[in-house]
């Protein structure tokens, strides 16, 4: 074998090692990536069922309802215009309350109940995720044009 043919066969086997990385790399990236909807995305059926995803807005007043267990607790999520049922087995962060910004991370199943993984909120008086906030204002801002003339 020629040396030019040997140089021309270590380039294109390192060409192909340098692809099958990048294909692991982005094929780790597309399984890990989690997007963010608004209750009224899920509503409408923008989400398919079982796929992992989060889902933000305002912790309704008077929906949080702990188990006998403890871990277990149940709330509703809403962006005022839809609201969501969310299930979560585990401890919650401290700040969680009702009529407060959160965001939950998990699944909606076929029944409509959404079941989290991980429940995060707000860190001060003023914060609600970016997300949750645009999510609330334009469904406030729907509510308001449907009952305008």
């Amino acid at each position: 074998m020629k040396t030019r043919h040997k140089r021309l066969v270590l380039i294109l086997g390192g060409l192909s090692l340098l692809g099958a990385a990048v294909m692991l790399v982005l094929s780790a990236f597309q399984q890990n990536l989690v997007f963010f909807h608004s209750p009224s995305d899920v509503s409408s059926g923008k989400v398919a069922v079982d796929q992992t995803f989060r889902i933000g807005g305002i912790v309704e007043d008077g929906s949080v309802r702990r188990q006998a267990d403890g871990l277990s607790v149940s709330f509703v999520i809403t962006d005022t215009a839809v609201g969501i049922p969310v299930t979560y087995s585990g401890s919650l962060p401290d700040l969680f309350r009702e009529g407060k910004g959160a965001v939950a991370q998990g699944r909606l199943t076929s029944d409509g109940v959404f079941h989290a993984s991980q429940v995060l909120a707000k860190h001060d008086e003023n914060y609600m995720p970016p997300e949750a906030a645009h999510a609330v204002d334009q469904a406030q801002e729907a509510m308001r044009t449907m009952v305008m003339p």
